[in-house]
């Protein structure tokens, strides 16, 4: 790099902290333990809250991403990280998914997840929780590697000046470039959206 000039231009560190376990909630058991794999769709889903900046405020990002593809099934973005950001997250899965029952939900053991207003959309769709253990990361392991990807992906290149901007920014990096383009070496490097297209039309042909 010294040899042709080239220097690295380094990122400003942002720390805001998306997991408050400092309360009163119930907790629930860690179901997954590590194990990130499924052969059956929406019998899995896993998901966390993160943070972009934007020169009007930091912009807040829920997901649900689908274990069996990798797929971002759900997501939802707003001003606030308060518990409708994770509901109406969950929500739209629920809608467009449309999942059986005893599907379970693994997140980690912030409040948003453990409210009473959580656990009853989770009860009222026969949803089985299960949360990290307190401070480890790697019980989530799926959900930090997709906030990488797209903060390195598509965050880190970009200074967004609204909320507004983020938020259509990050709609066609998920919907347009992440879910069907992009490859995933879990997915045998198919897309998310390929390889469910796949594993359909195989399990129609047995």
């Amino acid at each position: 790099m010294k040899e042709v000039g080239v220097v690295v231009k380094m990122k400003r560190k942002f720390k805001v902290r998306t997991t408050d376990s400092s309360h009163n909630y119930n907790i629930s058991p860690n179901r997954l333990q590590r194990d990130f794999r499924t052969n059956v769709p929406d019998e899995v889903y896993v998901g966390d809250i993160t943070y972009i900046h934007t020169q009007q405020g930091w912009l807040y990002l829920a997901v649900v991403i689908d274990l069996f593809s990798r797929k971002v099934v759900g997501w939802s973005m707003d001003d606030n990280m308060e518990t409708p950001l994770v509901n109406k997250a969950l929500q739209m899965a629920l809608h467009t998914r449309k999942p059986p029952p005893h599907l379970i939900w693994h997140t980690d053991r912030g409040s948003q997840y453990a409210s009473d207003s959580h656990r009853k959309l989770l009860s009222e769709h026969d949803i089985v929780q299960s949360m990290s253990r307190k401070g480890d990361c790697w019980d989530n392991a799926v959900s930090e590697s997709f906030f990488h990807s797209l903060k390195t992906e598509l965050v880190h290149h970009e200074r967004f000046k609204t909320r507004a901007e983020a938020n259509q920014a990050i709609f066609e990096y998920i919907e347009v470039f992440y879910n069907r383009q992009r490859l995933h070496s879990t997915n045998d490097y198919m897309s998310p959206v390929n390889y469910e297209l796949k594993m359909l039309e195989y399990q129609t042909a047995a």
